[in-house]
């Protein structure tokens, strides 16, 4: 038996493994080019697997763009679960978050690229999932814990909404990815390394904390 023959049939044993190494290499080809511009036949090669069985396990090309979605912002709830926030004081737990996302972006391009070919449908394919928003809520109840934690505290100021905290993170953290070239180009901050670098670090969480602290 050949060697692509044994690794075909092992990837039929193993649907899970092959389903996840179709999605790491569709969520590229998704961040990469839009759902458009995307080809089944490109992941089919990429991962030796073939459009057939692509769409036995997702159904459609919309169906593999759905899951990608799903899997990349289940991927990042799920490591956000093992900070352990709770087990820190509030305004430290709140910069591991911050630190965390901001080097979780940082890292991740396609997962950046992604979200944002997903805003240029409106979220029209978001829309349809079943698990979206249950996955971010745990999110939003970490940081609501934390941050109530800290108003008990008198670490943090009253009459915050756990969203808007979540969105300020955000807000800084996916521009630093998602505007590095534009930004860079405009204001002649181009950079040598590959990774974004409008803001700092430190800058980011400085600016989180400064937003929260009394």
């Amino acid at each position: 038996m050949s060697k692509v023959s044994t690794e075909r049939e092992a990837r039929t044993n193993d649907p899970a493994r092959t389903m996840a190494e179709i999605l790491v290499v569709a969520t590229h080809e998704f961040a990469d080019k839009g759902l458009a511009g995307a080809r089944i036949d490109e992941i089919a090669a990429a991962t030796r697997t073939s459009k057939r069985m692509i769409y036995y396990y997702f159904g459609s090309k919309d169906g593999l763009y759905l899951a990608a979605l799903e899997e990349a912002y289940r991927r990042m709830r799920s490591i956000e679960a093992d900070l352990h926030l709770g087990d820190l004081p509030p305004a430290q737990a709140l910069q591991r978050l911050v630190e965390f996302t901001y080097d979780h972006h940082r890292d991740n391009e396609d997962f950046i690229r992604l979200v944002s070919s997903e805003n240029i449908h409106r979220a029209h394919y978001l829309r349809q999932s079943k698990s979206i928003r249950q996955l971010n809520v745990k999110a939003i109840d970490a940081i609501r814990e934390l941050y109530e934690r800290g108003v008990t505290d008198r670490v943090f100021r009253k009459g915050l909404d756990p969203v808007d905290i979540h969105a300020a993170i955000s807000a800084l953290t996916v521009f630093n990815v998602a505007n590095r070239h534009t930004f860079g180009v405009i204001f002649d901050r181009e950079h040598t390394t590959q990774k974004a670098q409008i803001l700092r670090r430190q800058q980011v969480v400085d600016l989180i904390l400064a937003y929260c602290k009394q």
